[in-house]
């Protein structure tokens, strides 16, 4: 009998032990959940740029659906309105085919254009056969904003780049190249149809994207290619093709208006209304970036001065 009772105290022994150790385990395994959930939003929390507190934009009255103001410098958003609505981005897209343009080949390579590349809408007045070094093309376009320029680009060096004399594969596959871009700069709202933005339909555009991610792009911009950028500050320039001279009168109205002006996009479809981006130093070596989606043809430009004016008044401490 004795012999019996002490098995089944021994058996109980274990059995005890047993679900202390599961007992034990399981709240090592919460803990552990807990803290790397913890863990997981603390670093999330870390990578998102702050959201200033502050007066200077209250009475700030934009016409824009979507608006976007960034501190490139403390990483901190001084305003924000729609920022990540999906919105036509018109010729806002030219800037990603400038980037990409640059990625894939030397700024001095050749780009001759051709007459098949002269049927988009507008005329900036470039010339069948005429030649031109890609980074001055591409400074030219941005300028501009010339919608024959972005498809001369896109349709050489995308070719080039696929060794194929069919200039049409070579514009689809650049075309997808931008969208790889866009992927990998974690632009979650953009995506291209075109290269320049212009409308491709009564119901799509040629590119969708949100404000923030516009100023993502434009932010890597300035830290990764300024030289992109460097022409589109200037209200008026010469630019030159191998054989011509181009005056190159930027559609930016208010280009005088901002200070210290570093960056400057503008965009207009019948889709897209209104659109443009800059950056301006609103003080030596602090860049913000201002973006405005959705405007008008006249608002855009309202808009932005308002934005940089308020921008200004945040930087004085007002």
């Amino acid at each position: 009998m004795e012999n019996k009772n002490e098995k089944i105290s021994s058996w109980l022994l274990v059995l005890n032990a047993v679900l202390v150790f599961i007992a034990v385990a399981l709240v090592f395994f919460i803990y552990n959940v807990i803290s790397l959930k913890n863990l997981t939003r603390a670093i999330e929390n870390s990578s998102q740029p702050t959201v200033a507190q502050n007066n200077a934009f209250d009475n700030v009255e934009l016409t824009a659906k979507s608006a976007y103001v960034f501190d490139v410098v403390n990483q901190k958003v001084l305003f924000q309105k729609n920022e990540t609505a999906q919105l036509p981005l018109a010729s806002l897209t030219k800037l990603m085919t400038a980037l990409v343009a640059t990625n894939l080949m030397p700024k001095n390579s050749r780009v001759t254009i051709r007459k098949e590349f002269l049927t988009t809408e507008g005329d900036s007045g470039l010339a069948d056969g005429e030649n031109w070094k890609l980074s001055d093309l591409l400074d030219f376009s941005l300028v501009v904003s010339s919608n024959d320029g972005a498809r001369s680009v896109a349709s050489v060096v995308g070719a080039t780049i696929n060794n194929t004399s069919d200039f049409d594969v070579g514009r689809q596959d650049f075309i997808k190249q931008m969208n790889t871009e866009a992927h990998d700069l974690g632009l979650g709202q953009t995506y291209f149809v075109n290269e320049s933005g212009l409308d491709e339909s009564p119901t799509q555009s040629g590119a969708y994207g949100s404000a923030e991610d516009i100023s993502k792009l434009l932010e890597y911009m300035l830290k990764n290619k300024p030289e992109i950028l460097e022409m589109t500050k200037f209200g008026d320039s010469n630019i030159s093709s191998l054989s011509k001279t181009h005056d190159a009168q930027s559609t930016n109205e208010v280009i005088n208006k901002i200070p210290g002006l570093l960056a400057s996009k503008t965009g207009y479809t019948e889709l897209a209304g209104g659109n443009l981006v800059i950056a301006f130093d609103a003080s030596i070596g602090h860049p913000v970036v201002v973006v405005v989606l959705g405007s008008t043809q006249d608002g855009r430009f309202t808009d932005v001065v308002n934005l940089v004016n308020a921008s200004m008044k945040y930087e004085r401490g007002e």
